[in-house]
């Protein structure tokens, strides 16, 4: 017996970015720019085109375009129930909706929705209310993408250590320990320099000049069962990405595994 599902859950928000609409199409409307700001994604490129999301070693969103109309509007569904592990007659389609529309200037807005229906279960206003705040800082990515790095191919590197702690006394020491100053600062920490792009609530974007052009991402999620993930999340735009990220991935790993201990 299926349960109906009639409890909605929205976000909705608009973001300036720099660049013409196909730029900015091609940023949120394709897997090389999805890929270059967001997670690693499959995309066909056509309204009835299959999707996919990577989250990880085995763990993704699966979904498929509904809308298509270059360079003005995409929109997508995802399915949640399967990605939540739930009855998928519990949940709709999670739906998610670009618009990009030309200022003057030479800068585009996006407006960007997502919603779903769920059957108001315990865990999904919790689940949501994570959702947006996370689903905005990839929006600062895209902004410095688009600025410095339109149409190129990323090569990702996300690190992360989960460890027992303090999440507050964690990010002070992941942000003390890449010397993170304001905005606009100058940083060179292990082997990396770059500019600080954003500060937020435990989390900063770096814009990387060396040892390879790119956005490095630094955060610290609280896990909510006394641990807390540290990481970092490299996108590289250079020839030679592939080899830093071979290279240099353990190091940052038992870098950031040695930041824990210590904090």
């Amino acid at each position: 017996m299926s349960t109906a599902t009639n409890v909605p859950y929205r976000l909705e928000f608009s973001v300036e970015v720099p660049g013409t609409p196909e730029q900015v199409w091609q940023a949120v409307a394709t897997a090389t720019g999805m890929s270059a700001w967001f997670l690693p994604t499959r995309l066909e490129e056509r309204e009835g085109g299959t999707l996919h999301f990577s989250m990880g070693p085995e763990m993704g969103s699966d979904g498929h375009v509904t809308r298509w109309d270059p360079p003005h509007r995409i929109e997508y569904e995802e399915d949640w129930a399967a990605l939540m592990g739930k009855d998928p007659d519990t949940l709709s389609p999670l739906t998610s909706e670009f618009v990009v529309e030309a200022q003057s200037g030479g800068t585009c807005v996006v407006r960007v929705t997502t919603s779903g229906f769920g059957t108001g279960a315990d865990w999904e206003a919790p689940w949501w209310d994570s959702m947006g705040p996370a689903w905005l800082q990839y929006f600062d990515n895209l902004r410095l993408y688009v600025a410095h790095f339109p149409g190129q191919e990323a090569t990702q590197m996300e690190v992360t250590a989960v460890v027992p702690g303090d999440t507050p006394r964690l990010w002070s020491a992941l942000h003390d320990a890449l010397g993170l100053g304001e905005e606009g600062t100058a940083v060179d920490a292990r082997g990396v320099t770059g500019t600080v792009e954003r500060v937020g609530v435990r989390h900063a974007l770096v814009r990387l000049t060396a040892p390879v052009p790119g956005m490095l991402s630094a955060f610290v999620h609280d896990m909510g069962d006394g641990t807390a993930a540290v990481g970092v999340r490299a996108y590289l735009f250079s020839a030679d990405a592939a080899d830093y990220v071979r290279r240099e991935e353990p190091a940052w790993q038992a870098w950031l595994q040695g930041l824990s201990v210590s904090a």
